[in-house]
């Protein structure tokens, strides 16, 4: 059994991993001109910590990369993403 940071970790790697399938079943059905996973779903689940599986799956699948409006949605999830991470680093370093 994992402990926390362990299990913090695999909870992040699972999420992504999820997120990435999200978007490659995006890109699936858009090539079959099928119904769409709203842009809503994809920046929500780089929002709630998936960013590094979303630009994964944007750069191995070209997907989403050519619509700026989304690629600044995909950017300021990550921003605040990370601007969440540092305060968080910097409550506990400053504890």
């Amino acid at each position: 059994m994992p402990n926390g940071p362990q299990a913090l970790a695999l909870a992040v790697v699972a999420f992504n991993a999820v997120t990435m399938g999200v978007y490659a079943w995006d890109k699936w059905r858009a090539t079959r001109q099928a119904r769409r996973t709203p842009e809503r779903t994809l920046i929500t689940l780089a929002l709630l910590g998936g960013w590094p599986g979303a630009y994964l799956a944007m750069a191995l699948l070209r997907h989403k990369t050519s619509k700026p409006p989304f690629r600044r949605r995909v950017l300021a999830a990550t921003i605040v993403n990370i601007a969440f991470l540092a305060g968080g680093a910097y409550l506990i370093w400053r504890a």
